[in-house]
């Protein structure tokens, strides 16, 4: 599974050589959980965006809420390159207009380092720390009293396509990790990330499912570019790399196959589950 120190490397340059792919598959979850954010956000004060990626919520925080001050984490120095120059290019005309920053580092680390803030916010950057309880934890302790923390995580795999589709490529289903595993799928099971949360020092945790297209590619030929983009980003990813070349053919071949089913219009969509989560620093 993917791991906090894989982002620093490999995975990072390629999430980040691919961010406007990624983005798009998960513009529909995003959707959700910017307006999850906003409906909580506070208009001044600090926020701080855990494992920020190329930057896509902070800058959609930044437009909701221009007088809060944002900071986005990410492990990956090339990912926070990518929301740097996006930051740049938003705000080229005025860059006064806006309160947003982008810093390369371990989140908990820079966080216990910054002023305490009110607001926590994650896409999908939770679900990496090798001990949940102890980063919720230090996370916590960075806040203020009355701070929030609202943050996306990945739903079981067996409800996300992208991920099982790779079993129909390779014929060989993936066993669930025996225990806590750092990866894509290690908070999809909401009873205990409740538990973790409450363990952390968090309060009032409630989540939602949403249910998305995860659109994995698009165009004139969408499925083409749903196997380039799979065969860099996910499930699929590793098992082609590491194939023979005429393994790699026959995957290849069974992914075409097991996509072209998901085709609407010029889009390939795979359905896809997240949790949305919110908590409190302190009880009502």
């Amino acid at each position: 599974m993917t791991s906090a120190a894989d982002w620093t490397g490999r995975v990072g340059n390629v999430w980040a050589a691919e961010w406007q792919r990624t983005d798009r598959s998960l513009a529909d979850l995003a959707v959700h959980l910017d307006a999850a954010i906003a409906h909580v956000a506070p208009d001044t004060g600090r926020a701080l965006d855990i494992g920020c990626g190329a930057g896509g919520t902070s800058l959609a925080l930044a437009a909701a809420r221009p007088g809060l001050a944002i900071t986005g984490i990410d492990l990956s120095e090339e990912l926070v390159a990518v929301a740097r120059e996006r930051l740049a290019e938003r705000y080229r005309l005025d860059p006064a207009a806006t309160q947003v920053r982008f810093c390369a580092g371990d989140a908990v680390a820079l966080a216990q380092a910054e002023e305490p803030v009110d607001l926590i916010v994650s896409r999908h950057g939770l679900m990496f720390f090798p001990d949940p309880v102890a980063a919720l934890a230090a996370i916590r302790a960075a806040t203020t009293d009355v701070a929030t923390l609202v943050f996306s995580c990945f739903d079981a795999r067996a409800r996300n396509r992208f991920a099982t589709i790779a079993d129909d490529m390779t014929h060989v289903a993936v066993p669930p990790p025996a225990g806590y595993s750092p990866g894509p799928f290690a908070f999809s099971d909401p009873r205990q990330v409740a538990a973790w949360l409450t363990t952390a020092g968090w309060h009032d945790a409630e989540f939602r499912q949403v249910a998305f297209d995860y659109v994995a590619g698009e165009g004139s030929d969408p499925v083409a570019d749903a196997i380039s983009f799979l065969s860099r980003i996910g499930a699929a990813a590793r098992p082609l790399a590491e194939a023979t070349i005429t393994d790699r053919e026959t995957m290849l071949a069974r992914l075409s196959a097991a996509l072209a089913g998901h085709r609407v219009g010029n889009r390939l969509l795979l359905p896809a589950s997240a949790w949305i989560w919110r908590a409190n620093a302190s009880g009502r």
